[in-house]
């Protein structure tokens, strides 16, 4: 149902150093940075496996209330992905395990980014 969404960072370089760490578990990489031209100067990139479908934007209303969960192909990408986030720096809102209070094959890590946006990798499928 969403096509792409996007954040607000406070300081793009050092959030983009976070997620092109986070994001390669996951599959997905830096793809694009939108011209100065077509942003007034603000800083604007996206995220994705094959198109962007998660953008940063440099501005002030960043923060903590946000969640975002990204699909993980397997329980070992979920992994991957926590240990990456905490490397970087990220700090730990979840450990990789199993929430059957969501679903029975719900297997999930949250991270709180640079920004305080509480992240995620998930996996619905059985081990």
């Amino acid at each position: 149902m969403i096509d792409h969404l996007g954040i607000c960072v406070a300081d793009f370089d050092a959030s983009k150093a976070f997620y092109d760490k986070v994001m390669a578990p996951l599959g997905a990489s830096f793809l694009m940075m939108v011209p100065a031209e077509h942003t007034g100067g603000v800083k604007v990139g996206g995220y994705g496996r094959e198109r962007p479908t998660f953008w940063l934007h440099e501005g002030a209303e960043t923060g903590p209330g946000r969640h975002i969960a990204f699909s993980a192909r397997s329980r070992a990408e979920v992994d991957a992905f926590y240990a990456a986030a905490m490397a970087a720096g990220g700090r730990d809102n979840g450990a990789p395990g199993l929430r059957p209070h969501y679903h029975p094959d719900y297997y999930g890590a949250f991270v709180f980014d640079p920004d305080g946006n509480n992240i995620e990798a998930v996996c619905h499928l059985p081990e």
